[in-house]
């Protein structure tokens, strides 16, 4: 059976009890799961859900718009093959659906009808998306700096949302000020959360006849995409389904790329490290909760991280538009990391290789005109 468990102190908790965070303040995560075969697959479910059999517990009733089975598109880049995982034709147009839906829907099985999130954007737009289809209450906290596209779109969902001045720690901390009124359903600090994103590992290993990619490109703040991949090939590797995992690489802006510097320092921790503002403003968190997890995911399945600069996330982000990949420059960059790792030889064009594209470029419309019309 699975608990929750706090991979500081090794301590678990039963997951009858809602909790977000562990007694010694740090981030939870769950115990491991025994993963699935094929078999156990709901092939007649066209979602996330048809990997239900993955999760720690039982769904009566979960909260699903169809997030999750998302195109997989193979094409040519900087002369070479990449498959590419569009991960915004999700309902509220990111990869966050994935993790949303199956963190609410755990959630409100355990009795909790009214949420609080912070957010840049897409976290905050995906749990005002889903508390809405799950008739759940939400309240939402994003830095005054935000896209007002994103807010907008929050907004549209009818989520109280709450700006707040300064950087986006100041968001965070808002809420985790709040969280003794609200419960906190954090996309960041929930479990939950990552129980959700690990179906995009599963999903991946579908597409692609129930093997593995050679090499996953991610783009990553917080981890949460890279920390479900690797749950999940993980369960994939422990279930016999796949024999070995598949080298996990990440991308960060180099305005704040604070795991890149901790991994090219052979950090165990956090190396602090200078930032600034950065277009791929959804990537862009100084102290990553889960750094020490993420660390370990790219250690343990040999991939490594690649930081990209300003001018070359816009070069890229620009360039997947002129060739129909419309994506928001904070995920852009996983393509810009794409070309770096084959012309440093540390992946070859015989390999396969995707890149996942997290979230819409009709989000970050501004952005395009300006870029366009300067280019």
């Amino acid at each position: 059976m699975a608990h929750y468990i706090d991979p500081r102190t090794q301590e678990t908790f039963p997951l009858d009890k809602p909790i977000w965070r562990a007694p010694s303040g740090g981030p939870l995560m769950l115990t491991p799961l025994a993963g699935i075969n094929r078999e156990a697959i709901h092939q007649g479910t066209r979602s996330i859900w048809r990997y239900r059999e993955a999760l720690p517990f039982q769904v009566d009733a979960p909260i699903s718009m169809g997030e999750g089975c998302t195109p997989l598109v193979s094409a040519p880049f900087e002369g070479a093959n990449c498959h590419f995982k569009l991960e915004w034709f999700a309902p509220t147009g990111s990869f966050k659906d994935r993790g949303t839906s199956v963190m609410l829907s755990m959630l409100r099985q355990q009795g909790i009808h009214s949420v609080l999130e912070d957010s840049s954007g897409n976290g905050g737009a995906s749990v005002a998306g889903y508390g809405a289809a799950g008739g759940m209450q939400v309240k939402v906290f994003v830095p005054a700096t935000t896209s007002p596209a994103k807010i907008a779109q929050v907004r549209a969902y009818g989520a109280d949302v709450e700006l707040v001045p300064g950087p986006r720690e100041a968001t965070e901390a808002a809420a985790i000020t709040l969280s003794s009124q609200i419960f906190y359903a954090s996309h960041n600090w929930h479990p939950f959360f990552l129980q959700g994103t690990k179906s995009l590992g599963y999903e991946l290993w579908e597409d692609l006849g129930f093997r593995a990619p050679d090499n996953v490109i991610i783009p990553a703040s917080a981890g949460s995409n890279l920390l479900g991949c690797f749950l999940a090939f993980k369960e994939l590797v422990a279930v016999g389904e796949i024999k070995k995992l598949p080298r996990l690489f990440i991308s960060q802006p180099s305005n704040c790329a604070p795991v890149h510097a901790s991994f090219q320092a052979g950090a165990e921790d956090l190396i602090p490290c200078p930032s600034s503002p950065t277009i791929a403003e959804g990537t862009a968190i100084k102290r990553p909760l889960r750094i020490r997890e993420m660390l370990q995911a790219l250690r343990e399945s040999k991939g490594g991280t690649v930081a990209i600069p300003e001018g070359e996330i816009i070069a890229t982000s620009l360039a997947l538009a002129r060739q129909g990949l419309y994506t928001e420059p904070t995920s852009a960059h996983a393509a810009a990391a794409f070309s770096r790792l084959l012309k440093s030889n540390t992946i070859s064009k015989t390999e396969t290789t995707v890149v996942i594209l997290t979230g819409s470029g009709l989000k970050t419309t501004a952005f395009y005109e300006s870029a366009s019309a300067k280019g």
